[in-house]
């Protein structure tokens, strides 16, 4: 009779409801890689994931049969080769505004506040930020921004956010603006009110590529008086939504 386990399992605890156990440890084993992985040993697949050694060695032989798992010849395994032909594929298929603007939309329905998704544009020694996307707020009274538009690349929340995650060596080496930079990066978003301009609020998180870089500044902007602290928290989890998304 099979042992049971002392503590849950990565895939036990993160189960697919009405889904297979079998498939949901498998894809804990391709979870289990982290940036900077190269390959992992049987050891640390069991560590990562909480499953028995035995539990890895069969799932490994299904997803080495399947080319998502190769061993390599020092007893280890990466990433197959089939994991790299699903990235094209999907990489081919993914378009940014459909991924972008329906988040765009939700959070601007939820809130009831303008939305936007700024991104840095690097001209010669310096750099813009750009208002890529837009959703705009069904008030009557908001920020009149269009998706194209060039903005402050120093003042408002979304600048701000772009500087705290952006290149180290541009942020302040001290004094005040260093510690507002060192805020926003511990706390994981930015939230101003008269920024940019005094009459002007903003909320805006970041969004990261897989490899951990900075991709964009998630956005949210609303009149100083109608500021809500409560929307940090849906900006904040679009933005997350959207890093494991792109």
């Amino acid at each position: 009779m099979p042992r049971k386990a002392q503590a849950e399992s990565v895939s036990d605890l993160n189960a697919a409801p009405g889904g297979a156990a079998a498939v949901d440890r498998a894809l804990s084993l391709l979870s289990a890689f982290q940036p900077g992985d190269e390959a992992l040993s049987l050891a640390q697949f069991a560590e990562r994931t909480q499953l028995y050694k035995s539990t890895v060695l069969r799932l490994l032989a299904s997803l080495e049969h399947a080319r998502l798992i190769r061993r390599q010849e020092d007893g280890r395994y990466a990433l197959g080769a089939e994991v790299a032909r699903l990235h094209g594929l999907y990489a081919a298929s993914l378009s940014l505004d459909r991924v972008v603007l329906p988040m765009l939309r939700a959070l601007a329905a939820a809130t009831g506040e303008s939305a936007a998704y700024h991104v840095r544009q690097d001209q010669g020694e310096s750099w813009v930020r750009l208002c890529q996307f837009r959703v705009d707020s069904s008030h009557v009274v908001r920020d009149h921004v269009c998706a194209g538009d060039v903005l402050s690349n120093d003042r408002g929340a979304g600048a701000r956010v772009l500087i705290a995650f952006g290149p180290e060596a541009e942020r302040p080496s001290g004094g005040r603006e260093r510690k507002l930079y060192d805020t926003i990066r511990a706390q994981g978003y930015c939230a101003l009110v008269g920024d940019r301009t005094a009459e002007l609020a903003g909320i805006s998180a970041p969004v990261f590529h897989a490899d951990g870089q900075l991709a964009a500044a998630l956005t949210l902007t609303m009149p100083a008086h109608r500021y809500d602290e409560r929307h940090i928290e849906p900006v904040c989890a679009a933005a997350r939504e959207l890093s494991a998304m792109i």
